[in-house]
């Protein structure tokens, strides 16, 4: 039942921003920097999807730790590289401002309190151990990457334990907002924009205060759900339905004026109507996010007259290794020819699969490099690495005596797969190479008995999921951030940033680029939102 509407005890701000993961962070940091007042809506406590991830920054162009690791990077480099994978998702001026900006993005980040080490991966890994704080990302030493720019690692990792870095890297974000007087209401659902003389001036929320008596209960449920959400759908959604209700019946009735709205609420990955008008070949990924990436920041600026593009767009994340030597084997489609060259990063070589070959596949290896997986397993996984490990080596392959056998049993054609097989070998004995072009120090023939296979299969597999998220968003003004018409137009007071917004990752993703992206674009909304006038800095 909805209480009396409540004002906000200041309800006068510079900026409001709609949602608080490394987005929702880095505009506020920003905005409060260049002398704005500025208070942050979350509908959950901080940190979001942002708070769930692996802590990976994509930076380069010759960023202190790249040197430290002897690495030679530059702008241009990089964005030679960027170019390839972002397919003009930005104009090639922005991307060039990305890459050029990018040590500063580093140290604008280190200013705040993240630690990045120069300590590089040697092998080829979608997630290092805690060895490891720099490592090749994405597909730079892939083909056809590795053709048109040099390989640099930029996959910047704040320095913590094991995917604790997600959440070490947010609450370094989150002490510096606080320190620069940002302020923050949490459980906070805004469902309005507030529109006066054609431009955005606040929004009205509904909100449960988290210090009242039903607080601790609720946070402890909540906890639950996000924990649990992203490996075990079910007991998560159990958990997030009883905080619903909770919060569902201590809620007020709240507005706020600000002279800008910057929308920083995630994807909608977690909409289950979205997500099943635009997946397509994504629809069977399991949800990698928290329910705040429910699509409510889309749609708010979609009211307030702004238009969408990309929402197809999004990435699974079916990782062949870590163990480094499933990639020395070959991945084939239903038809038992070959997906891709196997050492392309896990979301590259998905989206071959989902839109070649029916979302289908499977990893195809022999004795030799499944006995020296099995060994690389202690040495280069981490603990949620090691659980799929776990299912791979146990319940999730198949073993036959033949490559003709082992095509019976995954259900591919027999000749198809023994074609794909051997083109695979001759090209290595014969010195020619892979015919999909794999890195040679990843390839080695399949020909020792008993030949295994393990399904790759973009489906949601409770053992084996293959997690995702979307990419799309509302379309911005490159250089301000300002949220734009479908005539191009920005639709005044209001600003869209990180998952909310099209942005340098919406066309493909490759790990880090969508916290470097959510910086970058996150301070871009910032600055530009602050420049509208301040009242000044909040006391």
């Amino acid at each position: 039942m909805h209480r009396s509407i409540a004002v906000d005890s200041q309800p006068d701000y510079d900026v409001v921003v709609v949602g608080y993961g490394a987005a929702g962070a880095a505009a506020a940091i920003q905005a409060a920097e260049d002398g704005a007042r500025v208070l942050v809506l979350d509908r959950g406590y901080g940190g979001g999807a942002s708070d769930l991830s692996g802590g990976v920054v994509y930076a380069g162009g010759g960023t202190r730790h790249q040197r430290a690791a002897g690495l030679d990077d530059s702008p241009d480099n990089m964005f030679e590289y960027l170019r390839l994978e972002t397919k003009g998702v930005v104009s090639e001026k922005t991307l060039r401002r990305f890459c050029e900006t990018s040590p500063e993005m580093i140290e604008w980040l280190e200013r705040q309190g993240v630690e990045y080490r120069g300590t590089l991966c040697p092998y080829k890994t979608s997630y290092p151990t805690d060895a490891h704080y720099l490592y090749f990302s994405g597909n730079e030493k892939a083909w056809p990457y590795a053709l048109s720019a040099k390989p640099a690692a930029r996959g910047h990792r704040q320095v913590a334990k094991g995917m604790g870095s997600g959440h070490a890297f947010f609450e370094v974000l989150r002490r510096s907002a606080m320190a620069k007087g940002v302020a923050f209401r949490p459980l906070s659902r805004v469902h309005e924009l507030i529109i006066e003389d054609g431009a955005v001036a606040g929004v009205r929320f509904r909100a449960m205060d988290h210090e009242s008596e039903a607080g601790p209960r609720h946070r402890k449920l909540a906890r639950l759900g996000v924990k649990l959400s992203n490996w075990v759908p079910p007991a998560g959604a159990y958990f997030t339905g009883r905080a619903e209700a909770l919060w569902q019946a201590n809620i007020t009735e709240n507005e706020v004026r600000a002279k800008a709205v910057i929308l920083a609420a995630g994807g909608f990955v977690f909409n289950p109507e979205m997500k099943a008008q635009y997946a397509g070949g994504y629809a069977d990924i399991s949800p990698l996010g928290t329910v705040g990436d429910d699509g409510t920041g889309i749609r708010l600026g979609v009211s307030a007259g702004g238009s969408t593009d990309l929402l197809e767009r999004m990435t699974a994340w079916r990782f062949l290794s870590p163990p480094s030597a499933f990639l020395e084997g070959v991945t084939v489609g239903p038809r038992g020819t070959r997906i891709a060259n196997e050492d392309l990063y896990g979301a590259t070589h998905s989206d071959v699969m989902i839109h070649e070959h029916e979302g289908r596949g499977f990893l195809v290896l022999d004795a030799r490099q499944w006995k020296k997986a099995r060994r690389q397993v202690r040495t280069q996984t981490q603990p949620f690495q090691l659980a799929m490990a776990a299912y791979v080596f146990t319940a999730g392959h198949v073993k036959a005596p033949s490559v003709e056998a082992l095509a019976k049993k995954i259900g591919v054609p027999a000749a198809a797969l023994a074609e794909t097989v051997s083109a695979y070998n001759t090209g290595i004995t014969s010195g020619a190479g892979d015919p999909a072009h794999k890195a040679p120090d990843l390839c080695s023939p399949v020909t020792e008995g008993p030949f295994y296979a393990v399904d790759i299969s973009i489906k949601n597999s409770p053992a084996f999921p293959a997690p995702g998220l979307t990419l799309g968003g509302l379309r911005v003004d490159e250089e301000t951030g300002e949220v734009l018409t479908a005539q191009d137009s920005a639709v005044s007071g209001l600003y869209a940033a990180g998952r909310n917004a099209v942005g340098i990752c919406s066309n493909s993703y490759i790990s880090g680029l969508s916290l470097a992206d959510c910086i970058f674009s996150g301070r871009r909304a910032g600055a530009h939102a602050a420049s509208r006038g301040s009242t000044g800095a909040a006391a």
